[in-house]
């Protein structure tokens, strides 16, 4: 299907109030991939301890894009399907190459820890670093069409309310081990203010330890100037020392 064009106009007439369910998990993920690209382009090939620790973040980001995949499938396609058949359709099938992609992705990774020192494991580290590449850059330009298309669907169709309502199962569906690791790239990736709105809703709704956990954790990942903004805002002076994620 065709996106109208009085829909994709919509997107930028619509008040930066509407809830967008796209805006703050895309933040995370546009962060998650860039650095994980970063680090397999700056590793050292001669160093076990370091390929190692590089090759399990590069598997854990590629779970955390195949599981965003099946989210953005089980919620958002079948709420955007319900009231506009064919809508996701393009996006669908980005998504069934995404996951084929990923499958890839694993192969070469696994050939990568299992390749001797020297000329052959750097250049199996460049083969994978452009693979990755490519796998980055597409995905950038996916979420650009869901940041666009996919919400002039969802504003022209569903009230905030709904969405919200939509938002909220989705986060309830997602385990506490997954949401933590959201939140390790959603936190430093927002905005202060985002941040602020983000936290004072957890402080209101979620218990203390889960708050104080989640506040401890992402301390590890801001600089002082935005650690200091963030406590500021919630009002608060002592925080737990940070968990590594």
């Amino acid at each position: 299907m065709k996106f109208d064009s009085r829909e994709l106009q919509a997107v930028a007439a619509a008040e930066p109030a509407r809830v967008d369910l796209y805006a703050g998990i895309h933040k995370a993920l546009r962060a998650m991939l860039t650095e994980t690209l970063l680090a397999l382009g700056r590793l050292d090939m001669d160093d076990p301890d370091e390929i190692s620790a590089v090759s399990a973040r590069i598997d854990t980001m590629l779970d955390f894009c195949a599981s965003h995949v099946q989210h953005e499938n089980d919620f958002v396609h079948v709420a955007i399907e319900a009231r506009a058949a064919g809508a996701s359709a393009a996006i669908t099938h980005d998504h069934e190459e995404h996951m084929a992609r990923i499958a890839q992705l694993k192969v070469k990774l696994a050939g990568l820890t299992q390749t001797a020192a020297g000329q052959e494991a750097a250049a199996a580290a460049l083969n994978l670093y452009r693979d990755l590449a490519l796998f980055v850059a597409d995905n950038f330009q996916h979420m650009q069409v869901e940041e666009t298309a996919h919400n002039a669907v969802l504003w022209a169709r569903y009230t905030d309310a709904e969405l919200l309502a939509l938002h909220d199962r989705l986060l309830a569906s997602i385990p506490p081990d997954e949401m933590m690791l959201v939140l390790r790239w959603l936190v430093p990736s927002m905005n202060p203010a985002e941040r602020t709105a983000l936290f004072k809703d957890m402080q209101t709704h979620a218990p203390a330890p889960v708050f104080e956990a989640t506040l401890a954790m992402v301390k590890a990942h801001l600089t002082t100037r935005a650690w200091a903004k963030l406590t500021h805002s919630l009002g608060l002076t002592s925080v737990p020392d940070p968990v590594a994620v």
